[in-house]
């Protein structure tokens, strides 16, 4: 039988892979912009008198987005290299509204019903165990507070779901898993969360920059090329695929979604 290893040597491996990446994150055009993070932020619709969380920050992109509008944003991320990204880009832009915490998702060191607004964006696929995540956010936020989460999130079919997660694995061996859609409102159900809206969006990756951003080896790289090369035609629409892969200068799509909830009546 195999012995998985414990989730403190998991996490330890995921603060080592971005600890050297971290700078490539605050310059990413994928995570510094896109239509999902300006939905993300209308729909969670800060005001001047709320406070909110960046869970799992990374480069601070959310949290920089929301503390343009809401009174104040705490920052947390696993990684101490991503909070000093976060702190580079807000001194860049003068944001004076934000507070930075090491902190693990599962485990947050802020008191019940603390925030108004709790999002998360392009971290979940890292968690170990996302449903005591959700706990815990369901903890900190106001009973009148709400969450949105934008991620990948696999298609429903079984076919292009795997072979996500075979890409991102090897581009990523931190990456944990996309969940589906459906996957997301079962946990966040759970978790003691009301659906509210959930808006699906497809986002489109260089390669070559891909690849860089988390400087995935030569070899990697060409596995994943194989497995786009050796792809059926469903998975090559799916994914957006060009007819020909002859280097690391082309383009495809996965998709994701961003989904918005509030805490269940008690």
């Amino acid at each position: 039988m195999t012995t998985l290893p414990p989730a403190a040597d998991v996490k330890s491996h995921v603060q080592r892979q971005f600890a050297d990446v971290a700078a490539n994150y605050r310059n990413s055009r994928v995570h510094a912009t896109g239509a999902d993070l300006d939905w993300l932020v209308a729909a969670a619709d800060p005001q001047a008198d709320m406070l909110a969380l960046d869970a799992g920050c990374g480069a601070g992109h959310t949290a920089l987005a929301l503390a343009g509008r809401a009174g104040a944003v705490f920052a947390c991320d696993f990684t101490r290299a991503m909070l000093d990204q976060v702190a580079a880009l807000a001194c860049e832009r003068g944001v004076d509204n934000l507070a930075l915490q090491q902190a693990d998702v599962e485990r947050l060191p802020y008191p019940a019903a603390r925030f108004d607004i709790v999002a998360t964006r392009y971290s979940a696929h890292h968690w170990q165990q996302p449903e005591q995540a959700l706990a815990e956010f369901r903890r900190v936020l106001k009973p009148t507070g709400v969450f949105a989460i934008s991620d990948i999130m696999a298609d429903e079919g079984y076919a292009q779901d795997t072979f996500l997660q075979a890409i991102e694995l090897l581009r990523d061996p931190s990456h944990v898993r996309d969940f589906r859609a459906s996957e997301w409102l079962t946990m966040l159900r759970a978790a003691g969360f009301v659906v509210a809206a959930l808006e699906r969006f497809s986002l489109s990756l260089h390669f070559a920059t891909w690849t860089q951003r988390m400087r995935t080896p030569r070899s990697n790289r060409a596995l994943i090329k194989s497995l786009f090369a050796g792809a059926s035609a469903d998975i090559r629409r799916g994914f957006g695929l060009p007819a020909q892969i002859n280097d690391d200068n082309f383009s495809f799509t996965i998709p994701g979604a961003v989904i918005l909830a509030r805490p269940a009546d008690p």
